[in-house]
């Protein structure tokens, strides 16, 4: 009898001890991933970075789809009145941020009224005269018509965020799939999974979202297994990563464009002959070829060619002579193999930045073309590229921007093109240019808006204000285990309730 009693406590023994393996299994089991990118981390304030859109904590009122077309957000709707200059949007119910308190009309009031205190681009892109909340429905009142408003919305630094709660900078409160735990600047977050997500539970419950400005550092990581997903690695490297069995990759179109900006108030770089001239020093289908690898395409406006939008100007193409043509026009002779005007040697200062790696070497590629006529460039990589284009110290930049992450012409026309706008640096203002985009902005037909888009862009093009060289795609490469990861044109949403990880 003893012995069949021992043997009744052993056989209850083993099976705690069982149990109790199966609830560590269960606990290893979380489902984790790591995105490795170059995006800089130096704050998640969502009204100043898009890194708080890009990892899923906030979300904006309106989104937009790849084939540029809005659709709901946060708001399930919107309406019009008084000629665009009265909206009136309806907030989505049953929502809430991530500390408990509810989505209303009156938070995402208190969001926008913080976003226009701290970005003065935001305040100018959506002339926001007054608000007024009430329950569900929020009604905006702009300055003038914009019929554009809703497109505006789905700018990530438009995105909602709880403004009682303190230190947005690090600890932002959103309504997204994923809450940010622990924030170290210029290195990493670390995001968990929000059970209560208003769209269904995410399938990842941990995210490590990691920055490395180094291309060749994130490959790497993919290759030992230390990253899951990264985003943008070296580009050379696309090929061999996509013959790994255990790699996917993924290359799609973007919406950017990589372009020469020029710092009109200097005196020598005013003169539409010397923009011209720099111009025609970039041969873009070599920069295709050679520096992207064949993943971009030539650029010959803002926007990729399939867009209704866009002008159907030929390809500037790259001629030296042409450039020594321009210059000479602008008063500048060859002299000892070097152009001079007025005794002085032409001199450029041209500033890229390496956060894009690419751009350096478009830009020592510039160079070498130019001294082949005689035109000096000096170049000068610096680490916050928009504080230097707002001083006065450069006359060229090699510079990349999303020309139409929101599937409408307003963004490029307004940041870029107009006086004041968040791209538009040297804060030039040509009065056709200005007033087309004042037209524009007040037109509601879509047909008439299209053409007088192109209008503004053929303007802004004939004075080689910007030179477009190419549109560079989106790329990425993961681990074949991860699923429902895509690239979005937009460039906005990187991590969402859907991707998963699978043994």
């Amino acid at each position: 009898m003893k012995k069949w009693f021992y043997i009744l406590i052993l056989f209850a023994l083993l099976t705690i001890s069982g149990c109790n393996d199966g609830k560590s299994d269960s606990s290893v089991k979380e489902k984790e991933l790591t995105f490795l990118s170059n995006f800089t981390l130096d704050t998640f304030d969502p009204h100043l970075s898009w890194n708080t859109l890009r990892a899923g904590i906030t979300e904006t009122l309106v989104n937009l789809s790849d084939d540029g077309e809005l659709y709901p957000g946060l708001a399930i709707g919107w309406e019009i009145e008084n000629n665009g200059q009265t909206w009136i949007l309806t907030i989505r119910d049953n929502v809430t941020f991530h500390n408990g308190v509810s989505l209303t009309a009156e938070t995402v009031k208190a969001s926008i009224e913080r976003n226009l205190e701290v970005s003065e681009a935001m305040k100018l892109a959506l002339k926001i005269e007054r608000m007024e909340a009430d329950g569900q429905v929020l009604t905006i009142y702009l300055n003038e018509s914009l019929y554009s408003f809703p497109s505006e919305l789905t700018h990530p630094n438009t995105s909602i965020v709880e403004v009682g709660s303190e230190n947005l900078d690090s600890k932002p409160i959103g309504t997204g799939p994923f809450q940010l735990k622990s924030f170290e600047p210029g290195s990493k977050a670390e995001l968990v999974k929000f059970d209560d997500y208003w769209d269904g539970e995410p399938k990842l419950d941990r995210v490590h979202f990691i920055f490395n400005a180094d291309e060749n550092a994130r490959t790497a990581a993919l290759q030992s297994g230390d990253a899951d997903i990264v985003y943008r690695p070296a580009l050379e490297s696309l090929r061999m990563l996509s013959e790994h069995n255990d790699i996917e990759t993924i290359v799609s179109p973007s919406s950017r464009s990589t372009m020469l900006l020029y710092n009109t108030d200097k005196e020598i770089v005013s003169d539409v002959n010397v923009r011209k001239a720099i111009s025609s020093l970039v041969d873009r289908e070599q920069i295709v070829s050679d520096i992207m690898s064949g993943n971009a395409v030539v650029a010959s406006g803002p926007f990729l060619k399939n867009t209704p939008f866009a002008t159907s100007e030929d390809e500037k193409a790259f001629n030296q002579q042409e450039a020594k043509e321009y210059l000479e026009a602008a008063g500048f002779e060859s002299e000892n193999g070097k152009m001079m005007k007025d005794g002085e040697e032409l001199i450029l200062k041209l500033v890229t930045y390496s956060y894009r790696p690419d751009l350096p070497l478009i830009a020592q590629y510039l160079e070498s073309n130019a001294k082949e006529i005689g035109l000096s460039v000096e170049i000068l990589i610096v680490e916050n590229i928009d504080e230097q284009l707002n001083s006065d110290d450069w006359d060229l930049a090699i510079y990349s921007a999303n020309t139409n992450p929101r599937g409408d012409a307003s963004y490029y026309l307004n940041a870029v093109l107009y006086p004041g706008g968040s791209v538009n640096f040297k804060d030039f203002n040509d009065t056709k240019l200005t007033e087309t985009i004042d037209t524009f902005n007040q037109t509601e037909n879509e047909e008439e808006r299209i053409e007088l888009a192109k209008e503004a862009v053929s303007i802004a093009s004939e004075q080689e204000y910007i030179s477009f060289l190419v549109h560079p795609s989106n790329y990425a490469a993961y681990k074949s285990n991860v699923k429902n990861y895509s690239l979005n044109i937009g460039e906005f949403y990187m991590l969402t309730k859907d991707i998963d990880v699978v043994e």
